[in-house]
């Protein structure tokens, strides 16, 4: 993906803000965090974009959250408070935050509903993880349950709602049933889209507002192409 096809101030998509977090709808190709490639990251067009709509003169404060692999689309939560930050920083990992993605693979799965658990293991030369049906060396617990929503002409849409937070865990875990992710060479699929994206979307969060202590739910639309459009 090019670098002038990544987010800026103007096609950034914000589906949440007030004055202690803002919540984006990341596109493909987006980076959250600023990583050894140099590309401009989520984040800074963010601050950029706070900067801008509220006049603020000097630097802009944003707590980065959680992260979402970079081919991936959908929900990312920013904190615009460093009271906000901790709180959801807590929330995040003691899971209390809901997360609800999609997912395009090419095959069914044997079963329409399911609760997958593995034991995954990173390699961080390859970084990629795989997953286990027992426990080994160096391995942590992943759980997700899958619901098949949709037959599309030639792939199957799949809600996946996460009960643990593993690196590359929807993808390694769908690989691990022959429901590769569309898109995504790296675990199995067997070619990638042009655009270097892969078809899984944060679709839903469902939390507690970190300082007001209400809930809150966002739904994140998927990238405008013909396969997501065909689910909607």
């Amino acid at each position: 993906m090019s670098k002038k096809e990544h987010s800026t101030i103007d096609n950034l998509q914000v589906l949440f803000e007030d004055n202690h977090l803002i919540v984006i709808n990341k596109r493909p190709g987006d980076i959250v965090q600023g990583d050894k490639t140099g590309d401009q990251p989520l984040s800074d067009t963010v601050k950029a974009f706070i900067k801008k709509k509220y006049n603020k003169p000097g630097n802009v404060y944003l707590g980065v959250v959680h992260r979402l692999d970079r081919p991936t689309s959908g929900i990312v939560v920013f904190a615009k408070t460093s009271k906000a930050l901790p709180r959801l920083n807590k929330m995040f990992a003691e899971k209390d935050a809901k997360k609800t993605y999609w997912a395009i693979v090419k095959n069914s799965p044997e079963e329409p509903k399911k609760r997958l658990v593995h034991w995954m293991k990173r390699n961080t030369k390859q970084n990629k993880s795989y997953a286990h049906i027992k426990e080994i060396s160096e391995s942590k617990k992943a759980i997700l349950t899958y619901r098949t929503l949709k037959k599309l002409d030639r792939y199957f849409l799949l809600e996946v709602d996460l009960e643990t937070g593993r690196h590359h865990q929807i993808r390694s875990q769908l690989t691990a049933i022959g429901c590769p992710i569309k898109g995504d060479l790296k675990y199995g699929f067997n070619r990638s889209n042009e655009d270097g994206s892969i078809h899984l979307h944060a679709r839903k969060l469902r939390l507690m507002h970190p300082v007001k202590k209400e809930p809150l739910e966002i739904i994140a639309l998927p990238p405008n192409d013909p396969i997501w459009n065909a689910c909607l």
